[in-house]
């Protein structure tokens, strides 16, 4: 996958965190296939937080992974939140989470990116108006 711009969502990333997650093993092989830093938003690191701490893990491994900059932060939502609060109000008969609205701007602004994901949603959603976003997911 070097290269290719991996913007990653909650769901797998919970998941590699989370041995008992049903998407654990899955998360885990693609993790280990991406060699470049992986880029995220606050929404998704706030989303993660929540899942892993709900199911009574701590959220240092996290925490260690934006430290060592293998997961970085590269999304200002005060500058796209025109962008972004469009995007939700676009989708508002399926309810869009902020994360997804972040992510899905995030990838309207890489040529060559996929989404690392396990949400189903984003199968629906479409950056750029029309185009599918391009996906690592496990369906």
């Amino acid at each position: 996958m070097a290269g290719t711009k991996v913007l990653v969502d909650s769901g797998p990333l919970a998941a590699y965190l989370n041995a008992n997650d049903q998407w654990h093993l899955w998360a885990t092989k693609q993790w280990e296939a991406i060699f470049e830093p992986m880029a995220t938003c606050d929404a998704v690191l706030s989303e993660t937080t929540f899942l892993l701490q709900e199911d009574g893990l701590s959220i240092s491994p996290l925490l260690e992974l934006v430290e060592r900059r293998t997961l970085i932060l590269a999304f200002n939502l005060a500058q796209e939140f025109g962008a972004v609060s469009r995007l939700l109000r676009k989708h508002g008969d399926r309810p869009m989470s902020l994360a997804d609205g972040c992510l899905v701007r995030m990838s309207e602004s890489a040529d060559n990116c996929r989404v690392f994901t396990t949400d189903k949603d984003f199968r629906i959603y479409r950056r750029h108006e029309r185009a599918q976003i391009p996906l690592l997911a496990p369906f």
